[in-house]
C-alpha cells in the first residue's frame, strides 16, 4: 500500500517537472530560437500532447492500484457530480477560445503595452473568473463520485500543483499586461466566479 502510493507520487512529480519545464519562459525562448515563427503554431498542440502522454502512466497506475475505498457517492448524487465534471470539461477549451492571445509564446515574452503583448481583452468566461483552468481542474477532480486513499493523496498534490501554477501564471500575466491586469485582479476573483461581470 505505502509503496504503491510512493510510486504514484513519484509519477506525479515526474509529470509536474516535465510540465513545468515546458511551461517555463526559458524553455519557450529556446523554442522560439529553434522554431522561429512556427513556435506559436506548434507549441500548444505539442505541449498538450506531451502533457497527456506523461499523465497516462499515472492514470494507469491509479487504475491498477487505487488503494482502499474511502467512499462511493450513491445515485442520484453521483450523476450530479459527473454532470459537474462534464461542465468543467467544457470550460477549459472555452477558456482557450476566449483568450488565445494569452497563450502565444511571443506575447508571453513581451513587455506591457507592446504590439507583441497586445491588449488584455477580457471576454467570455474571463469576465467571471480569472483562472478558469484552475477552477475547471479542481471541479473535475473533487467531483469524482468515489474516493480511494491513493486517489486522495494524488488529488491533494494536484490541487497544490494547480494552485501554485496559477500563482506563477498570474505573475507572468502581470509582466505581460502590467497595470491593466492588476486592475482586473482587483475586480475578478481567481477561482470563485462572481455574479457581476468585468467590463
Amino acid at each position: 500500500m505505502v509503496s504503491s502510493t510512493i510510486i504514484l507520487v513519484l509519477c506525479l512529480v515526474a509529470f509536474a517537472a516535465i510540465h513545468s519545464l515546458m511551461a517555463s519562459l526559458p524553455f519557450k525562448r529556446l523554442i522560439i530560437r529553434v522554431l522561429g515563427s512556427r513556435a506559436d503554431i506548434l507549441y500548444m498542440p505539442v505541449f498538450s500532447l506531451i502533457a497527456v502522454l506523461t499523465i497516462l502512466p499515472l492514470a494507469y497506475l491509479l487504475y491498477k492500484n487505487p488503494g482502499p475505498v474511502l467512499y462511493i457517492v450513491p445515485s442520484p448524487w453521483r450523476w450530479l457530480m459527473v454532470g459537474g465534471q462534464l461542465v468543467a470539461a467544457i470550460v477549459a477549451p472555452r477558456a482557450l477560445l476566449d483568450a488565445p492571445h494569452r497563450f502565444r509564446i511571443r506575447s508571453q515574452l513581451s513587455a506591457p503595452k507592446t504590439p507583441e503583448a497586445g491588449p488584455l481583452n477580457i471576454r467570455g468566461i474571463y469576465r467571471w473568473v480569472r483562472d478558469p483552468f484552475l477552477l475547471s481542474g479542481l471541479v473535475m477532480i473533487w467531483l469524482t463520485p468515489f474516493m480511494t486513499v491513493n486517489l486522495l493523496v494524488i488529488y491533494l498534490l494536484i490541487t497544490i500543483y494547480l494552485y501554485m501554477g496559477s500563482l506563477h501564471w498570474e505573475t507572468r500575466l502581470v509582466s505581460q499586461f502590467g497595470d491593466e491586469y492588476r486592475e482586473y485582479q482587483r475586480r475578478v476573483h481567481r477561482i470563485i466566479p462572481k455574479s457581476g461581470r468585468h467590463n
